[in-house]
């Protein structure tokens, strides 16, 4: 089997030859990443000291601020955070013109030589609308304005219904996406505000995705699991999750053994930070065993970033190793 072929067996719960990865740090991936370029109208600006932060304008138009060079950072300010009325003059990212996609279409054509599975990168609303806003604004917006909420994610939805539909004309796979939906105990707004203002534009993304034959594969950090069964129901296909253990790897088998794939590190905050290598070995094993038991359901991953976990490698190290040690059934010589 080809490590496309491998996903693709694992995504229809029809039994690979062994896990699927999506690793990294110099272990093995069957996946593959292709990107559009840049909107035609692009407010984007680098990254680049100021004093006692780093800042930078996304394509969007928001301000980012960070206090170091290595994290993600946050919006500092929102490109409509002063006023909703800035909304009907703004001007959206133009990413639909077909000649953004023609170096996808050229990568994706190559990694499927190489025999890999090709995922592109698209936005999704939630986050989108809330760095426009802002994030303690717009989450005040969703408890006081839902109307404008509904509407401005309606506004975006358009934007990557479109992207959707051009990455699939390029060749992908499936979709690469994701929203940091929870703290670490909770949802960022009630299940009942979720399902009610979010789960619309979240059905019409996957079913959009779903009728170009693309898989759904979505990262999120954070407490979420209220809203898991609706994210079943709307059409994600793989959940990204950095922190497996919060949600609980025997209530995710359980719940969605054979139903939905998740691919993870060992979990990064409760176990990986023991550094007991037992510890980690065991957990990996655990993974496979509970959540991958179902013809598919696991796919094995690598926190991006040693540096920001402030871990030394090796202890994903031994995670990714025990990855390939137990999710590959076939002896080794």
């Amino acid at each position: 089997m080809t490590s496309r072929e491998i996903v693709q067996t694992s995504l229809a719960f029809a039994g690979p030859l062994r896990i699927a990865y999506g690793m990294g740090g110099g272990f093995p991936s069957d996946l593959r990443h292709v990107h559009r370029k840049p909107a035609l109208n692009s407010r984007a600006q680098p990254w680049r000291e100021c004093g006692s932060h780093w800042e930078m304008v996304d394509e969007w138009g928001n301000t980012w601020r960070r206090l170091e060079s290595i994290t993600k950072g946050e919006v500092h300010r929102g490109v409509i955070e002063e006023s909703w009325e800035l909304l009907d003059s703004y001007e959206f990212p133009q990413t639909d013109a077909a000649e953004l996609y023609d170096d996808a279409a050229t990568a994706c054509r190559q990694h499927h030589e190489e025999g890999f599975f090709v995922l592109g990168s698209v936005g999704w609303p939630f986050d989108t609308a809330r760095y426009m806003r802002r994030m303690e604004v717009f989450l005040a917006d969703v408890a006081g304005d839902p109307e404008r909420v509904r509407d401005l994610l309606e506004r975006v939805a358009d934007v990557y219904e479109r992207e959707i539909h051009r990455l699939a004309d390029a060749g992908v796979d499936g979709l690469m996406t994701g929203e940091d939906w929870g703290t670490q105990d909770r949802l960022l707004v009630s299940p009942t505000s979720w399902r009610a203002i979010f789960k619309p534009v979240f059905a019409r993304l996957c079913g959009a995705a779903h009728s170009r034959r693309l898989s759904v594969w979505f990262h999120s950090c954070g407490h979420m699991t209220e809203v898991l069964e609706d994210w079943v129901e709307v059409g994600i296909d793989v959940c990204q999750f950095d922190q497996p253990e919060i949600h609980g790897i025997d209530f995710l088998s359980e719940h969605f053994g054979g139903r939905m794939h998740f691919w993870s590190p060992v979990d990064i905050q409760k176990t990986l930070q023991t550094r007991d290598p037992e510890r980690i070995e065991r957990a990996a094993r655990e993974y496979i065993g509970k959540l991958g038991s179902f013809g598919g359901g696991f796919v094995a991953g690598y926190y991006g970033s040693n540096e920001a976990l402030g871990l030394d490698p090796k202890y994903q190290g031994i995670a990714s190793r025990a990855f390939m040690k137990y999710g590959d059934p076939a002896p080794r010589r």
